[in-house]
């Protein structure tokens, strides 16, 4: 029979680091992940010899990635691995690691994701099979054509998804992680310039680099170690799913989403009412709109009116991105999966500071990748 993670032992978020998302510089990834690898070691109060096993998230450094940077916080012979799933390569590292912990294969396991922007193949360019669009439909134009579908389907205004792009922004210009920290006017959104469709620029994620850490822990690992079990946030639900073929459906991204989010209810034995926030895959605005549908918090057409009534604002009644998500805390590909769990921890905690969103006790983490791949994770503050 199938099992779950919640058949198997319960898993707890105990720490959390990042190295703010940023343009490409000069810094090699060694001290962006080192910087989030020791920023979860002191927010656990952890020494490194306590992990038992590493996951690094990456897609653009290339091969071995994890020795060169882990070893300078001591040789200690713990199984490290490189994953590399695309845009949820970062949010897999996290899977494997609570996988580590739930299976009683370790007490202590640390999920890095760390990324530089620099050249990268694609590989479905290399299966030598055409298909109808070949590399002519880059993922920009896929979306704008998306949003134009939405928009003719319900009746929305180009400015009504770009206001995604003006709460997003606002969230992340309160986030000292975040790659873009200035507030945006619906006009500056809208302004351009132009990329595709009725997508502007501020409407599309920026790709940087930058590097987040999450450390995971047993039941017997927290009491053992002398881990705050207050601030530890338990993950009481991990899915993953590939897509399928989804009879009449126009976005297989949306359709994937529902499925994989849906698994991730049921084994929470939670519904979307009970979401108090959510980080989402929103490279692109329109990609919030369809996936919070998708997920169930609102109905089909109904996500830009949730949007403009403030339903999803920190304060509102499902706050989503309140890191900025992917369109303002930015997207540097092996971090955000990752990211975006050490932002649901801090908010589940209460640290959050003025980007707190009150009384927060369930979030949801959520990221799509080529494949397609679709990852979903669920975590709750602990009574």
């Amino acid at each position: 029979m199938k099992k779950n993670l919640r058949d198997m032992r319960p898993v707890y978020v105990v720490g959390i680091g990042l190295h703010r998302y940023q343009r490409l510089s000069e810094t090699p990834y060694v001290t962006l992940g080192l910087t989030a690898v020791r920023e979860a070691l002191a927010d656990a109060a952890l020494e490194w010899r306590s992990v038992e096993s590493a996951y690094t998230g990456t897609v653009l450094i290339g091969m071995a990635a994890s020795r060169p940077m882990l070893r300078h916080l001591g040789a200690t012979g713990i199984p490290m691995a490189q994953v590399e799933n695309a845009s949820a390569s970062g949010s897999t590292a996290f899977r494997q690691a609570c996988i580590d912990v739930a299976s009683g294969l370790t007490d202590v396991s640390i999920a890095v994701g760390v990324d530089k922007p620099g050249p990268f193949a694609m590989a479905p360019g290399k299966t030598r099979m055409r298909d109808l669009v070949g590399s002519r439909l880059v993922p920009f134009t896929h979306f704008a054509l998306l949003a134009q579908e939405y928009m003719t389907r319900y009746g929305v205004s180009a400015e009504q998804i770009g206001v995604v792009a003006v709460k997003n922004h606002r969230n992340g210009a309160n986030n000292p992680y975040a790659q873009r920290q200035k507030a945006k006017t619906l006009e500056e959104v809208m302004a351009g310039p132009a990329i595709s469709g009725s997508l502007t620029r501020l409407q599309c994620c920026p790709i940087g680099e930058g590097a987040a850490a999450v450390i995971v822990a047993s039941d017997d690992a927290i009491a053992q170690l002398g881990i705050d079990r207050k601030r530890a946030v338990r993950v009481i639900a991990s899915v993953t799913k590939t897509e399928q073929i989804y009879r009449g459906a126009k976005n297989f991204d949306a359709e994937l989403t529902r499925e994989t989010v849906e698994d991730a209810y049921r084994e929470a034995g939670i519904g979307p009412g009970d979401l108090d926030l959510m980080e989402l895959h929103d490279a692109f605005t329109i990609e919030e709109l369809l996936y919070v549908e998708a997920m169930g918090l609102c109905a089909p057409g109904k996500a830009a009116g949730a949007i403009a009534a403030g339903e999803f604002d920190i304060g509102g009644r499902c706050a989503v991105s309140a890191s900025g998500g992917l369109l303002a805390m930015g997207h540097p590909i092996g971090p955000t999966g990752a990211g975006q769990i050490a932002e649901i921890t801090r908010q589940l905690r209460g640290e959050a500071g003025v980007r707190q969103q009150p009384n927060a006790k369930t979030g949801l983490a959520h990221m799509v990748g080529v494949g397609a791949v679709c990852v979903a994770h669920i975590l709750q503050k602990q009574a």
